[in-house]
């Protein structure tokens, strides 16, 4: 039998997860869940699409994620850290992943 972690635990376990690194770290201004999670269609086989708004995010996508300890997720994660004018020029694009963040995109 296949077990898969129910989705509003998922989404509790990172709502947790945003607080507590947001006390520690407190130029994380949101985290944002997109993809199936987002979207409340998740199911088994479902990861984690994140996007993380920080302050202080600078240099290669890359090396912005390492800052963040995504280990601590309960499923595999994607994730894309950005500062504030860095979303709202994507959400402003039109793009494919502007649209896709429109649609999907709910906010811890």
């Amino acid at each position: 039998m296949l077990r898969w972690p129910d989705p509003e635990r998922v989404l509790a376990q990172v709502s947790r997860w945003a607080s507590e690194l947001h006390a520690c770290r407190p130029s994380l201004q949101a985290v944002g869940v997109s993809g199936s999670y987002g979207r409340g269609t998740a199911g088994v086989g479902s990861d984690l699409e994140l996007v993380l708004i920080d302050a202080t995010a600078a240099g290669p996508q890359n090396q912005r994620l390492l800052h963040w300890p995504l280990d601590q997720l309960p499923l595999s994660c994607d994730a894309i850290v950005m500062i504030q004018a860095e979303f709202d020029q994507l959400m402003a694009s039109g793009s494919r992943m502007a649209q896709e963040l429109q649609r999907d995109l709910r906010w811890m």
